[in-house]
């Protein structure tokens, strides 16, 4: 029995899809589960985008769900575990957080292997231009922190982008414009098509898949990455069907 547990405690317990059929099995059953976030609870399509995204930036399935969230239409991850994603980066070097009382200004300072240590400033006048102080919620309750996180965002987005994959701090999502929580139940979740724009075109998606797939895989690029560039191209958007396809090889690559 002893060899056994020692055996569990060094080998650990391993809960990675290895495909996207297991992918999509797991985040319905993440999704009905008691423990699941409750901007997660019975929406397994918005969990499995949550555990892609998480894919991306080394974050495994639940953890992934716990951590990122979309606000306002964006993905977003609390600063913690931003913090955490920075830490275990291999350019990582050292991050030193700060106040000064007497300005109200969080000073955030960072550097990664190779470069010069980068001072990012957020101050209570920052706020205030940003029409953010006194603001009901967080800013009035726990103005300090607030302040805190910004200077944390700026500083690791700044040094580490790559490591982030355009993942913003949750805290300055919920302070963009017209704050809501954007987790559509499924039959709400169809694509439209763009006004004056077309869907991609099938038989090209057919042809180009392998080639970013292929791309994605050998880390040239992200599938976020690809799926921007399409998108941005001015041939047509992607439908969400192709969407999937492509993130699916950053679960192939993750297997």
């Amino acid at each position: 029995m002893s060899n056994q547990l020692a055996t569990k405690q060094q080998t650990g317990f391993t809960v990675a899809p290895q495909n996207m059929t297991e992918a999509m099995d797991f985040a319905a059953m993440i999704s009905r589960s008691q423990m699941c976030p409750k901007n997660y609870m019975g929406k397994p399509e918005d969990t499995l985008i949550a555990m892609m995204m998480g894919n991306e930036v080394g974050l495994n399935p639940l953890a992934a769900i716990q951590n990122i969230a979309v606000i306002n239409g964006r993905p977003s991850i609390y600063g913690d575990a931003l913090m955490a994603l920075v830490q275990n980066h291999p350019a990582f070097v050292s991050i030193e957080e700060s106040f000064d009382e007497n300005t109200f200004t969080a000073i955030c300072t960072v550097q990664r292997k190779g470069g010069t240590k980068h001072v990012q400033r957020f101050s209570r006048q920052d706020a205030e231009q940003a029409n953010l102080w006194g603001k009901a919620g967080p800013w009035t309750n726990y103005p300090k922190r607030m302040l805190a996180m910004r200077a944390r965002g700026f500083a690791l987005r700044n040094q580490f982008a790559d490591a982030l994959a355009g993942l913003i701090t949750r805290e300055e999502a919920e302070d963009m414009p017209t704050e809501r929580e954007v987790n559509p139940a499924p039959q709400a979740q169809q694509l439209e098509k763009p006004k004056g724009l077309e869907f991609y075109d099938e038989a090209t998606f057919k042809t180009m898949l392998p080639k970013w797939g292929k791309a994605i895989q050998s880390g040239v690029k992200s599938a976020d990455e690809v799926i921007q560039t399409v998108n941005s191209g001015g041939k047509g958007q992607l439908t969400d069907e192709m969407i999937i396809q492509i993130n699916e090889y950053s679960l192939k690559d993750a297997a």
